[in-house]
């Protein structure tokens, strides 16, 4: 049984990442998910889907600010770690807080990945690889429907979002 508090990072109103900090672990029935979800958002962030490669809404944005779970807006990664990884994700080279993603193994399909997830929710963001640049050489290649974007001068509404 996993446990019903996590450390992580969050925004304070002041819009700086504080923490870690121990927060109640996000847990919901699928219904409930569904209630809240877009059919892709639950088919991907809950189901572990994948979304089309070069489709995703935020591959292209370019706006400076945080990614966080599309289902506990809890902060996943910043734009200042987004790089054209070319492979039709959006891509980070490391997390806006290593304790805000988790790593699990994932043997699916045949093949050997590391999958993240979000460590408040259990949401499926996508895979980490080793192949990306510097400073980290990790690629977290993620989904967009797992995430959702918010400008950097809107980041302090982040704040105790209600999950």
């Amino acid at each position: 049984m996993t446990s019903k508090r996590v450390r992580v990072k969050v925004f304070d109103h002041e819009g700086q990442l504080v923490g870690p900090i121990e927060a109640a672990r996000v847990a919901k029935s699928d219904a409930e998910w569904r209630a809240q979800l877009t059919p892709k958002q639950f088919e991907v962030a809950r189901g572990k889907g994948t979304e089309q490669p070069f489709c995703g809404t935020l591959l292209d944005n370019k706006r400076e600010g945080v990614y966080s779970c599309v289902c506990c807006n809890l902060p996943l990664f910043s734009s200042d770690a987004k790089f054209n990884s070319n492979t039709g994700w959006p891509s980070f080279f490391q997390p806006v807080a290593e304790e805000n993603v988790v790593e699990h193994a994932d043997r699916s399909y045949g093949m050997v990945r590391t999958e993240i997830l979000c460590a408040r929710c259990d949401a499926h963001l996508g895979h980490v690889f080793d192949d990306g640049p510097r400073p980290t050489g990790r690629r977290h290649c993620v989904n967009s429907e797992s995430l959702v974007f918010t400008d950097r001068e809107r980041v302090a509404t982040l704040a105790d979002s209600p999950a």
